[in-house]
């Protein structure tokens, strides 16, 4: 899939739906949210990404 269609099947999403999807990424990839370091520089953009992201959803950052 070409990033323009992952762009638009990402929007396409609801809140809920792209919240499950980026902890399952997160998950396959072995990382907790909130598990980010500050002014730490990260080897993949794809994790970086990935942590700015879940950052943007406070209620992730509660484990249940």
């Amino acid at each position: 899939m070409n990033k323009e269609a992952r762009i638009k099947r990402f929007k396409s999403m609801s809140s809920s739906e792209r919240q499950k999807l980026i902890l399952k990424k997160m998950k396959a990839i072995g990382i907790e949210v909130g598990s980010g370091v500050p002014n730490k520089k990260y080897d993949s953009t794809e994790v970086y990404e990935l942590i700015n992201i879940a950052n943007c959803f406070p209620e992730l950052r509660y484990k249940k």
